[in-house]
C-alpha cells in the first residue's frame, strides 16, 4: 500500500523516529564520501508551480545522490494548462514515475492528485503546510540537541504553512509548543482543532499574544516571513503589525542560552528576523538548510521500501 506525505498527520512518532536518525546516518556517509545506491533506477518527479531554491534542490540533489533521477515539471508546460483534467495527468504520471513531489498552492489539489496516483505523493509545500521542511527542521533540532524531546519550541510571527505543519509536528511527536501571531493572522481554527483532536500531548499546543512568553525559556525559536509567496502585496501594511514580533537580539534574551534559532528561508533580514540574529551563534539556519537534502534522502528512501 502506498503512504503519502501530505501533512505531518499522515506520520506516526514511529515513523519520525526512524527518519531523524536515518537522515542523520545519510549525513554522515556523504561527509565521508560514501555513495549510495538505495534508489537506483527510480525516478522522483517534481511537479512545481511555485517558485523554490532548497525544495527543488534538496530533492533533486537527494535523489541524484541516491542513484536515482528527478524530473522536473511546471504545471504551465504541461496539458494541464490546455484543460486537461487532474485524474487523467495524475493517472499517467503514475505510470512514469516512482514518486512525485508537488509544490504548489491549494492542499486540497494535492490531495486530489494523490487520490488517482499509484505512486508515493509527497507536499513540497502548499498555502497550508510545508511538511517535509519541519522534518528537516526537526532534524537538525536532534542533530543540534541530541532529541527532538523534552524540549520548549517557539513559533514567532505569521500563523503560516510553516506554523500549521510545527503544529501537525507537535500532535505527532508530543512536542511542547508556543505559538505567539498577531490578532488576525494565528494559524488556521480548523487546522489547529484538527491536529489538538489526533495529538499525543494537545495541551502542549498553545497561542500565546505576547511573543516574549512564548520563546521563554525556549530551546528552540523559530519564525518566517510576514509575506509568504503570493502575498508580496500586503508586506507594507503588515510590517507595522509584525513588528512586536521581529526575532532580534532582545526578544532572544528571553530563551534559553543555549537556544538555536531556525529559518526555512529566504530571510527578510530586518524584517521577521535580524541580521545579528540570522548570522549569530544560535542560528543554525545553514546547517537547516542542508539538512533539507540528507532528510529528502531518507524521506524518498522511506516511501520506496513502504
Amino acid at each position: 500500500m502506498k503512504k503519502d506525505i501530505l501533512t505531518l498527520l499522515d506520520l506516526r512518532l514511529e515513523d519520525c523516529e526512524r527518519l531523524f536518525p536515518r537522515a542523520l546516518q545519510l549525513k554522515r556517509r556523504h561527509d565521508k564520501g560514501v555513495s549510495e545506491s538505495a534508489l537506483a533506477g527510480r525516478t522522483l518527479g517534481l511537479l512545481f508551480d511555485k517558485a523554490s531554491t532548497r525544495t527543488r534542490l534538496a530533492f533533486s540533489a537527494a535523489m541524484s545522490k541516491m542513484g536515482g533521477t528527478s524530473l522536473f515539471i511546471q504545471s504551465g508546460e504541461t496539458q494541464m494548462s490546455r484543460n486537461e483534467p487532474l485524474r487523467d495527468t495524475a493517472r499517467v504520471m503514475s505510470r512514469y514515475l516512482d514518486m512525485i513531489a508537488i509544490r504548489t498552492y491549494s492542499q486540497e489539489w494535492v490531495e486530489r492528485f494523490a487520490g488517482y496516483t499509484d505512486i508515493p505523493v509527497i507536499n513540497a509545500l502548499t498555502d497550508s503546510f510545508h511538511p517535509t521542511q519541519v522534518l528537516s527542521d526537526l532534524m537538525t533540532v536532534v542533530e543540534k540537541k541530541g532529541d527532538f524531546k523534552g524540549l520548549k519550541y517557539a513559533w514567532v510571527g505569521d500563523g503560516n504553512n510553516m506554523a500549521n505543519s510545527w503544529i501537525n509536528a507537535a500532535a505527532v511527536m508530543g512536542l511542547d509548543l508556543f505559538l505567539s501571531c498577531p490578532e488576525g493572522y494565528t494559524p488556521d481554527a480548523g487546522i489547529l482543532e484538527t491536529a489538538k483532536a489526533a495529538a499525543v500531548n494537545p495541551e502542549g499546543i498553545r497561542l500565546v499574544s505576547d511573543p516574549r512568553e512564548a520563546v521563554a525559556d525556549a530551546d528552540v525559536v523559530n519564525t518566517d516571513v510576514w509575506a509568504g509567496m503570493g502575498q508580496e502585496e500586503k508586506l507594507e501594511g503588515r510590517k507595522r503589525i509584525f513588528a512586536p514580533y521581529q526575532l532580534n537580539a532582545e526578544l532572544m534574551q528571553h530563551a534559553r542560552a543555549d537556544a538555536i534559532v531556525l529559518h526555512c528561508l529566504p530571510a527578510h533580514r530586518g524584517e521577521e528576523i535580524t541580521d545579528d540574529v540570522l548570522e549569530g551563534p544560535s542560528s543554525v539556519v545553514w546547517d537547516q538548510a542542508e539538512n533539507k537534502m540528507h532528510m529528502a534522502k531518507a524521506i524518498l528512501e522511506a516511501l520506496i521500501e513502504g
